[in-house]
């Protein structure tokens, strides 16, 4: 469970902080249905960029943001059904869009399950700590800019071999950012530095988002009534949520997986992986470029034993579709030879890296089940291609100019080409032999013990049903905190 013991010292000067800085805290009550917001909040709102550092923005955790740069205020979850002259199969496939949270991913909302507990209850001293957001990308994003937010400092840690812009826009929001070794499936090294801080500082307290269950706990409680929310949304007498899957990274979004099992008990929740290294699916390993999935390891928040299926994806398919989605001829290409809908050929752009491997996964298993046109599978878009550009020009100076015929290629190939291979539908034996996967990490490297690993999988009502059922007593410490700086009752 999620530690919500107070500290009281810490508490005050958090307080005190907050009251100087004119921090208000937002609650999962409000992160769901934004029509909690105070009004007087959402008047303020209306002249905040998305993407200011403004404590307005902690109100914009959330995926029904309206979608626009600045001003916007809320509507529906953001999402986008993809057709099937995109996809090649009969089911119907709904993405949630992460481009309209601040910094334009969902992983503001992780990072706030992580710091807000600490903050509201004093274990975490703002004028003590620096909150360290080790990330294979995103995620040390969202967390220097909800410590920004927060009144909070800050340090980021991610690969060296992650895209410039996320190191240029950490620069001026962290106030330290450690590049470690490698790419985004060297998550040990990581590890290997957070250990290092801890050990040789004592002005650090570490939010590891693959062990933080208040990184499953948003999703769980976000996310997974968001997904809910935009499925029940759809038009269709008929429909049913047959499936969802979600690339592994800190298996934070799988948490909304729990979610949806409950609300829907027939769907198949799936995880994804890179091909490349194929952790999951037979304990494998290498390095890939889904960014911002960190693997060769199990995270401690993934609740194996409510996963039904692995499912690898070739990390070129990745590549070639990048392009194919933002090139100008390439969306070009699929709005004259798929039929698709210049806005929906627009809108593509709302999938980065890992988004487009969420949408290849959730192809895969529809393939995999057969599905009709009355199943949908619901995934998320973590960010946007915005994060990308980079990459996208190291491709066409890698390959040359786009046109039609590499479109065509890339297509027929890497899209409508994807086959059920690589894919493992899981028994309770293989979901145990993934589960004991974490030993090697969590038990040998990072200090938990056989009982806590033992616990995640014997004692479901004791782990994680226990924290899912934490929502109301952390809202509860957030209306305290803030009423305890006196900022809400002032507006």
């Amino acid at each position: 469970m999620i530690d919500l013991a107070i500290h009281p010292q810490g508490l005050e000067n958090n307080i005190r902080q907050a009251r100087q800085h004119g921090v208000i805290i937002p609650t999962y009550a409000q992160m769901t249905d934004p029509d909690r917001i105070p009004e007087a909040i959402q008047e303020k709102l209306k002249t905040v960029g998305l993407w200011d550092i403004d404590p307005l923005n902690l109100f914009r955790i959330t995926w029904k943001n309206e979608p626009k740069a600045s001003g916007g205020l809320f509507g529906g979850p953001n999402s986008i059904e993809l057709p099937k002259a995109l996809t090649g199969v009969e089911a119907r496939i709904l993405c949630l869009v992460g481009k309209w949270f601040p910094t334009g991913c969902h992983k503001v909302g992780a990072s706030f399950g992580c710091l807000v507990p600490r903050l509201v209850t004093g274990q975490f001293d703002a004028s003590f700590h620096k909150a360290v957001w080790p990330s294979t990308g995103n995620y040390c994003r969202g967390g220097a800019f909800n410590s920004k937010l927060l009144a909070c400092s800050s340090v980021a840690i991610l690969p060296a071999g992650m895209s410039r812009e996320r190191f240029e826009w950490l620069r001026s929001i962290a106030g330290e950012v450690i590049a470690t070794p490698g790419c985004e499936s060297n998550v040990k090294e990581i590890f290997d530095k957070t250990w290092e801080l801890r050990k040789t500082r004592s002005d650090v307290m570490i939010f590891n988002q693959f062990e933080e269950m208040g990184n499953h706990l948003w999703h769980y409680e976000v996310t997974g009534r968001a997904i809910a929310e935009a499925f029940e949304g759809l038009p269709g007498n008929r429909k049913r949520l047959a499936g969802a899957c979600f690339t592994s990274g800190s298996a934070g979004t799988l948490g909304s997986g729990d979610y949806l099992k409950e609300k829907y008990p027939q769907m198949k929740l799936a995880v994804g992986e890179a091909l490349q290294c194929p952790t999951l699916l037979n304990n494998g390993f290498g390095d890939h470029r889904i960014e911002g999935i960190g693997d060769k390891h199990v995270p401690w928040i993934h609740n194996i034993r409510n996963t039904d299926m692995v499912i690898a994806i070739d990390d070129d398919d990745s590549q070639h579709l990048l392009r194919l989605f933002n090139e100008p001829s390439g969306r070009e290409y699929l709005v004259r030879e798929a039929g698709l809908s210049r806005g929906l050929a627009d809108a593509l752009g709302y999938m980065g890296i890992s988004g487009i491997a969420n949408v290849l996964c959730a192809i895969k298993m529809a393939k995999y089940y057969e599905l009709t046109a009355d199943d949908v599978i619901a995934t998320v878009l973590t960010d946007s291609a915005d994060m990308y550009g980079s990459r996208i020009s190291e491709l066409a100076e890698a390959e040359g100019a786009y046109g039609a015929a590499k479109a065509a290629v890339d297509f027929n190939r890497h899209l409508l080409g994807l086959r059920t291979d690589s894919m493992e539908e899981l028994t309770y034996t293989g979901r145990k032999r993934i589960h004991n996967l974490k030993y090697y990490t969590w038990v040998e490297q990072q200090g938990k013990t056989m009982e806590d690993l033992n616990a995640l999988w014997y004692d479901e009502t004791g782990t994680w049903s226990a924290v899912h059922r934490q929502v109301a007593a952390i809202d509860a410490l957030i209306n305290d905190f803030n009423q305890k700086t006196g900022l809400l009752k002032a507006l």
